[in-house]
């Protein structure tokens, strides 16, 4: 059986980090949703995404298919709910497409002669931005008990205050030094050649990706991810780092999401409470205004290749797109579009030529070619986004 994770209507309300990923490639807990599907599969699986993605993200097809939608996390039910299904089923969570075996893709008005059959069970589902950092800590107990299930952790240096002990795991190469970890309320997970320097304080939930780095004198408070190669520091709390991305300073993060290759300049700050205590809107791509997240403590979300300097500020609630630089002091408004560079007062447009030559530094110093692949999605983002740039 070959496995294809393809993308819902749930991927526009995922944007700005879907316009370059598919939603299979979102990480939240300590896999990405990928990861985690082809772990509980034992098998690789393609995806089958928006055509410029197609490129980095290839579609594989089969002689027999199963076609599972990428944003419902697995679970052993739903995994053998799916198995069970045959060539002419679908299954549905609600009215929500979950699942189909086909030798081909299909369209939504296909799916209706399908035999609809119902899981009853309940799913985690990532629909939105803030269900990423919401819902993190649901994910990270169950990414945590899938990779540590039945083996030992690496040794824990003795330099180190640890409270329930049991609930903390380190992968080979992982090394931590006088530092407080606290897993009452969620495991620590700690990835391979991942580093925790000295003097920090972790209170879980919290993972750190493969070579991912706690600088000096971080708090961090759960459930927080870390993903691989990134670098953190300063105050951060329930939040989602994706990979390669660096917070490497002083300055708070809470309730928010980074993507890949992003930077916070030290001392920059995000609010993640109003003022008045109200729930907090966020700007919808898919509804093009701001709408209610039914959340009282919500940040920054800040999509691929996006930087700050030093002393940014962000309100509640704020959105920043792909590729955009914020330097300017003050507080910049809560939505950002793409290839944006400035702050509050004003912004330019940011041209991809500029943007591409920043890329390309930033990646090779961690080893990462800036290839024609890469430029061809950052590219295609740009002239998508080109209707919210008024400036």
């Amino acid at each position: 059986m070959n496995y294809i994770l393809f993308d819902d209507d749930a991927r526009a309300s995922l944007l700005p980090f879907t316009f370059t990923r598919p939603v299979a490639e979102i990480r939240i807990g300590i896999l990405t949703i990928r990861e985690k599907w082809e772990k509980y599969l034992d098998k690789k699986t393609s995806t089958l995404t928006e055509d410029y993605l197609s490129k980095k993200f290839p579609l594989k097809i089969g002689l027999q298919n199963t076609f599972i939608n990428a944003s419902f996390l697995p679970t052993v039910n739903l995994l053998e709910s799916i198995e069970n299904l045959g060539e002419d089923s679908a299954l549905f969570k609600d009215e929500v497409l979950i699942a189909y075996k086909a030798s081909e893709p299909m369209l939504s008005k296909q799916w209706e002669g399908l035999n609809k059959k119902y899981y009853k069970d309940s799913l985690l589902r990532i629909v939105n931005t803030w269900d990423i950092f919401s819902k993190n800590g649901i994910a990270l107990q169950e990414d945590y008990d899938l990779l540590t299930k039945g083996r030992k952790s690496a040794p824990i240096s003795g330099t180190n205050h640890l409270i329930n002990a049991e609930n903390i795991f380190l992968e080979e190469g992982a090394k931590v030094e006088y530092s407080i970890l606290n897993a009452t309320h969620g495991p620590i997970y700690l990835g391979k050649d991942s580093e925790i320097l000295e003097g920090n304080l972790i209170r879980g939930g919290f993972a750190l990706c493969e070579k991912a780095v706690v600088k000096m004198g971080a708090k961090i408070y759960g459930p927080t991810t870390v993903g691989p190669y990134g670098k953190v520091c300063g105050e951060i709390n329930n939040s989602v780092i994706f990979g390669y991305s660096s917070k490497g300073h002083d300055g708070y993060l809470g309730n928010a999401v980074l993507g890949e290759w992003c930077n916070i300049g030290a001392d920059s700050n995000n609010s993640n409470l109003k003022n008045n205590y109200a729930q907090v809107k966020l700007w919808s791509y898919p509804q093009e205004r701001f709408v209610q997240t039914g959340l009282q403590f919500c940040g920054l979300m800040m999509g691929d290749h996006s930087k700050t300097a030093i002393n940014t500020m962000f309100n509640t609630g704020t959105v920043i797109g792909v590729n955009s630089n914020i330097y300017v002091p003050g507080f910049p408004r809560n939505f950002i579009p793409s290839f944006s560079w400035g702050g509050a007062s004003g912004f330019t447009t940011y041209l991809p030529k500029k943007a591409f030559e920043a890329a390309k530094v930033m990646m090779a110093r961690r080893g990462v070619e800036f290839d024609e692949v890469e430029a061809d999605i950052l590219t295609h983002v740009f002239e998508l986004t080109k209707k919210y740039r008024n400036f």
